[in-house]
């Protein structure tokens, strides 16, 4: 009996939907195509509306079996699978090949080169970019937008990787409770990053530090600033370890640095070394014999014990090559000064001593002698007076380019036309809150305008001398650009004649008498008369601003025969200026009046 013959299979789960027929177009579903196979012919470019298609035909020309597709948005290598959209972007680290792709004329239309491939390309709108433009638009924009743009597709992710690989520069603002894992997500992507300015609004510590140490391998600036509410917990052995781990910086920028206790930094290639907040240094070394610029900024406290004298004696054998130094402390003293002395810094260019009540004229017979050529000098809230005004005049008259004497009671109108009469390559001066009536000020300490534009508090100073109420002071000079005499409420009477004077600030000059003003300052552009009588300021607008001498007709006059009177002659109008130069006039004259800090009046 001849055996039955095998029952057909039962036909498999249906798990694929229905395909159309890439030559005909006919379902597949019991197909037999009869369409001749298409020889592939090599396109000048592939467009993104057909990049299945476009990615099917090279994969079967390159010699390949296999066909595979590709996402519409995918600018892969063949050789790569895609990931899904939903897959959180890998960081690449590693540099790919760029290869340039020259867009002219007929590139911007849209026709590509023969030779591009599709990994040089991205879709943007729908019509294929060069890779190297689209790096080149994400660099124009913030760190948040190319954050944005890498999460568009790969390509973008691609151009966003570009960017933060080939990033020399960054500016970042970590928010509170993401800045040490922002740090960590972000950084290792810059490769060749060399300047970092980061302004924390969440707290600072060790870790902050190991990250910017392991992410940056080249970092030579580093800028670190904290907000109102973050707190910088950073030890003094922190910072040390990462000066000694960082061979490349060059400069260092720390602010809120109350929490170290030492200071003791030994580094080659350091230049540049501002720390601000300081309190209570138990050991301060500074060992750093390339340093140029020196600023150390301490907080006002009554129980900071830092040793002042020690930390100048030493700056000579660690730092020879100083050029800049400032130090605000209400420790500083004429033995701090002496100390600075015997250091023998005889590059120092630029000195700031401020805050320093205890600083006499006997430190400045210590400052003449250790510096030659010094371009400023700034001894606010010392107590020179006109004396150490004279020792300074006549041992720099030919390079003190900027004096700073705010908040010196001793000083009087004496020495502040002295100085602008002996020195005359004086560009800015600045005599604020030095010529007060003290009225006010008896028990709550005058505020002083920081380095850095903030205002500081401190307390009042022991040798507070009582000025006279009614002052006249005269200044005249031929370069003086900026003059200060913000609070000098004793001055009751000024005459400024300073033809290259740009910028005169008068705020609280309350006892100014506007009949004893006189301005004559033709390249004036900024008057800072805030908390003055409103007469002050209308005087002030009468004579910087022209306001009732606008237009006043410029014709040649002649006497009568008799010789009565004089009487213009229009028909002279050869001898008229032209409109052009009265335009050219005018606009020299352009000055702005501020009066607070968000009302200012304009005029020309």
């Amino acid at each position: 009996m001849a055996s039955l013959p095998k029952p057909p299979p039962p036909p498999r789960p249906k798990t694929r939907g229905n395909y159309n027929c890439g030559r005909c177009g006919q379902p597949k579903k019991g197909h037999v195509c009869v369409a001749p196979v298409p020889v592939p012919v090599p396109s000048p470019a592939p467009s993104p509306s057909s990049s299945s298609g476009a990615a099917s035909a090279s994969a079967s020309a390159s010699g390949g079996g296999e066909h595979r597709l590709r996402r519409a948005l995918s600018f892969d290598e063949a050789g790569t699978t895609p990931s899904s959209p939903e897959k959180k972007p890998k960081v690449e680290l590693e540099d790919e090949g760029d290869r340039d792709v020259e867009m002219g004329p007929a590139d911007a239309e849209g026709d590509l080169p023969h030779d591009a491939d599709e990994a040089t390309l991205v879709e943007v709108a729908g019509r294929p970019v060069p890779r190297e433009v689209m790096a080149e638009v994400l660099r124009r924009i913030g760190p948040r937008g190319v954050m944005a743009a890498a999460g568009v597709s790969r390509g973008w992710r691609d151009c966003a990787a570009r960017v933060w690989r080939a990033a020399e520069e960054l500016r970042l603002r970590a928010l509170a409770g993401s800045g040490a894992a922002l740090l960590a997500a972000l950084l290792p992507r810059c490769a060749a990053l060399s300047r970092l300015h980061l302004r924390m609004e969440s707290d600072v510590d060790a870790t902050t530090l190991a990250c910017l140490a392991l992410s940056c391998p080249s970092l030579k600036t580093l800028e670190l600033t904290m907000a109102a509410n973050a707190i910088n917990r950073m030890t003094g052995e922190d910072l040390n370890r990462f000066v000694s781990e960082k061979s490349s910086l060059s400069v260092l920028k720390i602010g809120g640095c109350s929490k170290l206790d030492i200071l003791n930094l030994c580094s080659s290639s350091l230049s540049i070394l501002w720390l601000s907040d300081l309190c209570s240094l138990s050991k301060s070394v500074v060992n750093c014999p390339n340093m140029s610029e020196l600023s150390l900024c301490f907080t006002q406290q009554s129980n900071d014990c830092t040793d002042l004298v020690a930390l100048m004696d030493g700056l000579g054998r660690t730092c020879p090559n100083l050029k800049k130094l400032h130090i605000s402390s209400n420790l500083l003293s004429n033995e701090a000064v002496c100390a600075l002395e015997s250091a023998h810094l005889r590059g120092l260019c630029m000195l700031s001593l401020i805050l320093g009540s205890k600083i006499t004229d006997a430190a400045v017979a210590s400052i003449v002698r250790s510096c030659s050529s010094l371009e400023l000098l700034d001894l606010s809230g010392s107590s020179i007076s006109d004396n150490g005004v004279a020792m300074i005049c006549k041992a720099f008259p030919h390079t003190l380019s900027r004096l700073l004497l705010a908040l010196c009671p001793n000083v009087t109108t004496r020495g502040i036309q002295l100085a602008t009469a002996q020195l005359p390559c004086l560009q800015l001066m600045d005599c604020g809150m030095s010529l007060c009536t003290n009225s006010k000020n008896e028990k709550e300490g005058p505020c002083l305008g920081g380095i850095n534009g903030g205002i500081r508090i401190i307390r009042k100073l022991s040798t507070l001398k009582k000025q006279p109420i009614h002052q006249k002071l005269i200044i005249k000079h031929s370069n003086l650009k900026k003059l200060s005499l913000w609070g000098c409420s004793a001055i009751d009477a000024l005459y400024v004649n300073c033809p290259e004077l740009n910028d005169l600030n008068l705020n609280s000059c309350t006892n100014l008498h506007p009949e004893r003003l006189l301005l004559q300052c033709p390249n004036l552009k900024n008057i800072h008369a805030s908390g003055c009588q409103d007469m002050l300021i209308g005087a002030i607008r009468n004579q910087v601003l022209n306001e009732f001498a606008a237009a006043e007709p410029s014709l040649p006059c002649k006497r009568l025969a008799d010789g009565s009177k004089r009487v213009q002659l229009p028909q002279f109008l050869q001898h008229q200026p032209l409109e052009h130069d009265k335009l050219i006039e005018l606009s020299r004259t352009q000055c702005t009046v501020h009066l607070d800090s968000s009302q200012y009046h304009r005029a020309s």
